[in-house]
């Protein structure tokens, strides 16, 4: 397990943890955390570990304005750029076989990076559909409906501050239309590979039903796995969900 810097196409310092399997291999899987989330949740840990244990390379790393990486505006437009920079950085080191997990705002993100070079996706209660601003102030920014200071705020200067874990974030008007024009069977229904999603069944940010949904836009061999009591985090079902996720890429990626 080693610390890595590489840069996005725009030159921001991006950081990563990148484990290293005990054999060579020309397998590694990219995992992209959710909204405001960073690398070192102990779930991308714990899933790490799990993978390189199984003889893959795993690269977990920050996005842009998060965790460790160079500080800067949250969008889709920048994330996405964020993973395809590391995508070309592990291609770059002669990692032939790639596979993306992304969990929540990261599945979506993981999504739009799809292209024929990747082998098999895992979600993790992902972002599929569009939200409405106000909606998304509600389940992301955890901002009542009732908030007007917040609504006026994005009205008056084009953007908001959400602060998290002592962290402030810079989320901007972009950020909100780029959600509104989310289209789920736009963006899933041209994925070539197989894609596992893993959604609980008490998630009260991202309803089971938009798994549901983006399921019927995936091709014959990906799958929905349904956690019985899981949350949007799945945190108290990771003895399910790496299982499940490692057996998945160990079939499609391996």
């Amino acid at each position: 397990m080693e610390k890595v810097t590489f840069q996005n196409s725009e030159g921001l310092k991006l950081i990563g943890i990148l484990h290293i399997p005990k054999d060579k291999t020309t397998s590694a899987i990219i995992i992209s955390p959710g909204f405001t989330a960073n690398k070192n949740r102990q779930r991308f840990i714990a899933l790490s570990e799990a993978l390189s244990n199984e003889g893959f390379a795993v690269l977990r790393f920050d996005f842009g304005g998060c965790g460790e990486s160079e500080d800067r505006e949250i969008t889709l437009k920048h994330q996405v750029n964020d993973l395809k920079s590391a995508i070309k950085y592990l291609k770059d080191k002669g990692y032939e076989n790639i596979g993306l997990l992304g969990a929540s705002l990261g599945g979506l993100i993981s999504v739009l990076c799809y292209d024929e070079q990747i082998k098999a996706i895992v979600l993790w209660a992902p972002v599929t559909k569009a939200k409405t601003p106000l909606l998304i102030q509600k389940q992301e920014l955890e901002q009542e409906l009732t908030d007007k200071s917040y609504v006026m705020e994005l009205s008056d200067k084009g953007y908001v501050i959400y602060q998290k874990e002592g962290r402030e974030f810079k989320i901007p008007q972009e950020y909100f239309n780029e959600r509104q024009a989310v289209n789920q069977e736009d963006i899933l229904s041209g994925i070539g590979c197989p894609v596992l999603i893993i959604h609980g069944n008490k998630d009260d940010i991202i309803p089971l039903e938009e798994a549901r949904s983006a399921a019927q836009f995936l091709n014959k061999e990906s799958r929905l796995e349904i956690i019985e009591e899981g949350d949007h985090i799945l945190g108290a079902k990771m003895d399910e969900v790496i299982p499940l996720s490692v057996d998945w890429f160990k079939k499609y990626v391996a």
